[in-house]
């Protein structure tokens, strides 16, 4: 849209023009890639070579890449109950931190006596010592931890925590929808079993998603049944077009990577000082590692839903902390399992910038925060 700013961008990104591309060329194939013939050996290759692609991206091996329909589907068949790992038994339990994406929080298919939470800090940071005291008593658990959060951007001590999980005989999956192309990600890196990654995070299509597999991992029982598609892990023809546009996109995505992570994070800083600056303004999560592009704030007597709207008006796209359900507004789940009470969860706004994100974005964010501080917060 013309004149206007976009920074909800951790909501979803743009379509990177090398994604577009991608798939308009997908689209003028005929073949289905479960097909035998030559039609159908051409989209099998588009498929095959966006796996390959977002395999070495994240250091896995191709065979261990499943596409699903979105991050959403792709977590549902990460929590997986009976996963087993090279040399234990299945897991018995669901662990999941207090701060996940509502898709985690839902449990998969564990049922809801099997899952529990971990506590997370002040900082919205997963407290260790709480993972080890719910994992003492011996029964094998799948504990879930985002290494980034959508909300605050804080980063999870992923590494740290798959030590724990280990040791105690369980198994670990990471929701990495929201780091992977902030930051670099490696499987093995972070020692995570299960990895799960969606394409509009990163320049690529709508409806696409994926789950990384480590090596020696079983059990894994799909979420959908039928045909033998993704080697018998999620039946239904492959998104030929999705799948390219996603391979496209992490292709991109990583070559830019470290630039465009520098300079995110310098707008960054400079959009938290000027926020800061304006009616006794609060960035949360500030004291951790963040996302080089995430900013969550409040200001006192400021309500999400209003200002998120003034800023529209101001030609500024951004979101709200909290999450509106059947029309009515939420505290963030994710402040609350900080420990902020609902009228500060309920003033929370989210900016989140992307590649193209240019310094007057952020002139024209702050000028609209600026009227909005003296108008709803100075009457």
């Amino acid at each position: 849209m013309p004149d206007r700013v976009y920074l909800d961008w951790n909501a979803t990104t743009p379509l990177r023009p090398e994604a577009r591309a991608a798939m308009l060329a997908a689209y003028e194939l005929i073949g289905n890639p479960s097909s035998v013939h030559a039609e159908g050996r051409e989209a099998r290759r588009l498929v095959e070579d966006a796996r390959a692609t977002l395999a070495a991206a994240v250091g896995a091996l191709p065979r261990n890449v499943v596409f699903t329909s979105a991050g959403t589907e792709a977590n549902a068949l990460a929590l997986s109950p009976g996963l087993k790992g090279p040399s234990g038994g299945p897991v018995q339990r669901l662990l999941v931190s207090a701060v996940e994406h509502a898709s985690v929080l839902a449990g998969g298919r564990f049922p809801a006596d099997m899952i529990g939470r971990v506590r997370v800090t002040r900082s919205g940071v997963i407290d260790l010592d709480h993972l080890k005291a719910l994992l003492s008593d011996g029964r094998p658990a799948l504990v879930s931890v985002m290494v980034a959060n959508n909300e605050t951007g804080a980063l999870q001590p992923v590494a740290e925590a798959a030590g724990i999980v280990h040791e105690a005989g369980g198994l670990l999956h990471v929701d990495a929808i929201q780091a992977f192309g902030k930051i670099a990600f490696n499987i093995n890196a972070v020692g995570a079993d299960l990895a799960t990654f969606s394409g509009h995070k990163i320049g690529g299509p709508k409806g696409i998603g994926a789950l990384v597999v480590a090596e020696g991992i079983a059990g894994l029982e799909p979420v959908l049944r039928g045909g033998g598609q993704e080697l018998n892990r999620r039946a239904g023809t492959e998104n030929v077009a999705g799948i390219a546009g996603f391979g496209a996109a992490v292709r991109v995505a990583l070559q830019a990577l470290p630039e465009d992570a520098e300079r995110m994070a310098t707008l960054r800083d400079r959009l938290e000082n000027g926020i800061r600056a304006i009616a006794g303004a609060t960035v949360f999560a500030d004291d951790v590692r963040r996302l080089p592009n995430t900013t969550l704030f409040t200001a006192p007597g400021l309500k999400a839903e209003t200002a998120v709207i003034g800023f529209d008006l101001e030609g500024v796209a951004v979101s709200s902390g909290s999450a509106c359900s059947s029309g009515k507004v939420q505290p963030s789940h994710v402040l609350s399992a900080m420990g902020y009470d609902a009228a500060v969860a309920q003033g929370a706004v989210r900016l989140s910038l992307g590649w193209s994100t240019e310094p007057d974005d952020i002139n024209r964010a702050l000028e609209a925060w600026r009227k909005l501080g003296n108008t709803l917060l100075r009457g």
